[in-house]
């Protein structure tokens, strides 16, 4: 059976190393699908395939359904923001 890695990315030079890096890493027994959500093809699916792994962020990585551990919890909150100094008076 192949593992498959699904690759979430924007096509923008940040995300384009992630790619390489995957490609060069996989092995015969790998299956990669690359989403990029700039193109209008896969921007549909893409985004309802982030929802259902819960990609907080791109370029993110998913092998076998689960959402690679480095990719996780980094979703941008509002406390995070206020900690960095955005909304406080000068």
């Amino acid at each position: 059976m192949k593992r498959q890695v699904e690759i979430f990315t924007a096509g923008c030079p940040v995300c384009e190393p992630v790619v390489a890096m995957v490609r060069e890493l996989a092995c015969d027994n790998c299956e990669i699908t690359i989403h990029n959500l700039a193109a209008q093809d896969e921007n549909r699916m893409g985004i309802k395939k982030m929802e259902e792994y819960g990609v907080k962020r791109l370029p993110s990585v998913v092998v076998d359904g689960e959402l690679v551990n480095c990719c996780k919890n980094v979703a941008v909150s509002k406390q995070d923001l206020i900690n960095a100094g955005i909304g406080s008076k000068c």
